[in-house]
């Protein structure tokens, strides 16, 4: 089978499952540079460029840089940087598979062996954008020296390449860049951009450069929000080549589902980001928060909420909980009923967080990935700290009652944190005589509790630690109540048996 490249593009068979570039796209100037390699940069912002070269609107392509020691860029190159995305998953009720082949990377340059070549796009007036995503260690402030070649960190070669801009264009207000870091970390922009100035005072640069980099460049607050498992399976893998007439390496597969929320008000930002008005999730507002709100509660304390409920239930992936009706039903009338409720405010309408909801439910649905709920409950006394209880005191709050989806996996989650030590001081739960490990730094603190203590009584240890939930949870009128009285009722008659005692599905 023949490789993918430039080459072959013109003998591939017309296919209305793929979509192909045009020959312009594959010429456009270089208008990005791209800190990172990974699957979600060519997953999420890789693809809205894409797209937007395709119906003219960017015209541009991204020159990535490559970090890492790890890996090679050779599959790049081998095949013109071109790689095949492949949409997976449920959309409004349907299912969607499709691909796209992406031409938006124009070329693959490795910072370790060449540096210059990256620093030479510098003086480059086409390009104007920054994208990274290096992941959260990234953004991190270290002793770096930006004149070596390269610098160790990721701000070290960022704020290199800047002052390499300010001096080739002589410190030009339009040389300035939009600088759009997707690393998962809250106020990413504002944190890179503090890290960069105190940088610069660091290698004693000079006032004029730091004048500059404050106010020729926009360092703005981003949140992507899209499910990029990678590299497909060798079996998917094979079928989509066989289905395709190529092979390709860099081949990825992706979610329907795609936001890239980027902060700003500024009419230049969006002058210089064209591409984000060809994808209806790709959106540049004035603040960011409120599609930090909705990922974090309706995604992501969805997750924490029925993560006990689910795996206690022996449902090993998420998609596998929804095809069970009593527990699809049960985690619709947690999302729209309750955490819907909980966050409605005056920048959060019942619609949008509805719509949210509903795209959520779809995602978890989605029949194309393996999602394990082992992994979501990693850390899962933080997350229900951090995600869950902030919304069952906004829901007490708002509607002076107990949320009982919120209280049922509460209760689960303690069930599923009753764990053991082991000789190497792993903590270890049992289910259905079966063990499996609770990866939680606070597992210890519920072992002790479950060894020292019954059901009740640990629900009543657990309420009265202030310090470790950060608020006081017996001052919800209600809820350590209903805890006890699900938690006993999960013991002792199961899951699905205890949702529809409770009248929890309808």
């Amino acid at each position: 089978m023949k490789k993918l490249n430039k080459l072959v593009l013109s003998s591939i068979a017309k296919n209305e499952k793929l979509v192909l570039p045009t020959n312009e796209q594959l010429n456009f100037p270089e208008r990005v540079l791209q800190f990172g390699t990974g699957v979600l940069l060519r997953g999420l912002p890789d693809h809205y460029v894409d797209q937007a070269n395709r119906e003219g609107r960017f015209n541009g392509r991204i020159v990535v840089v490559k970090s890492t020691s790890h890996g090679e860029t050779n599959a790049f190159d081998e095949q013109d940087c071109l790689y095949t995305l492949s949409v997976r998953g449920i959309q409004s009720a349907e299912v969607v598979d499709y691909s796209i082949l992406n031409s938006s990377i124009s070329r693959v340059v490795s910072a370790k062996e060449n540096w210059n070549d990256i620093l030479e796009c510098a003086s480059n007036p086409d390009l104007q954008v920054i994208i990274s995503n290096t992941t959260e260690v990234g953004i991190v402030l270290m002793d770096d020296d930006i004149h070596a070649s390269p610098p160790i960190s990721f701000p070290g070669k960022l704020l290199s390449f800047l002052f390499r801009r300010y001096s080739n264009f002589n410190g030009s207000h339009d040389a300035g860049m939009v600088i759009l870091p997707t690393e998962l970390i809250s106020d990413n922009g504002s944190k890179l951009f503090n890290i960069l100035i105190e940088l610069a005072h660091k290698n004693n640069l000079n006032d004029q450069f730091i004048d500059w980099l404050k106010d020729s460049n926009y360092c703005c607050n981003t949140l992507v929000d899209r499910i990029v498992p990678g590299k497909m399976s060798e079996d998917d893998i094979k079928k989509s080549q066989q289905a395709l007439g190529y092979q390709d390496e860099l081949m990825i597969m992706a979610e329907p589902f795609s936001l890239w929320a980027i902060e700003s008000d500024s009419p230049r930002v969006k002058e210089i980001l064209s591409f984000f008005d060809s994808n209806n999730g790709c959106l540049i507002v004035p603040d960011i928060e409120k599609f930090k709100e909705l990922k974090l509660r309706l995604l992501n304390a969805t997750h924490t909420f029925s993560c006990g409920l689910s795996f206690l239930a022996n449902f090993e992936l998420v998609r596998s909980t929804m095809k069970d009706a009593t527990m699809h039903s049960f985690i619709s009338q947690l999302s729209h009923n309750e955490i819907v409720s909980a966050i409605t405010s005056s920048s959060i309408n019942e619609d949008e967080a509805n719509v949210f909801a509903t795209s959520v439910l779809e995602r978890f649905s989605n029949p194309f990935i393996d999602h394990k709920w082992s992994a979501i409950a990693a850390q899962f006394s933080s997350k229900m700290r951090m995600r869950s209880i902030p919304l069952i005191e906004a829901y007490v709050q708002k509607n002076k009652k107990i949320p009982p989806c919120m209280a049922l996996g509460f209760a689960s989650f303690l069930i599923f944190m009753k764990c053991k030590p082991d000789a190497q001081n792993s903590f270890w739960g049992e289910l259905n005589g079966t063990p499996y490990k609770i990866n939680d730094d606070n597992a210890a603190y519920f072992s002790f509790l479950w060894v020292c203590n019954d059901a009740a009584s640990v629900v009543d240890k657990t309420f009265a630690d202030i310090d470790f939930w950060g608020t006081d949870l017996s001052q919800l009128e209600g809820f350590q109540d209903d805890v006890k009285k699900y938690i006993l009722s999960l013991m002792n008659e199961g899951i699905i048996k205890t949702i529809l005692s409770f009248n929890f599905k309808h």
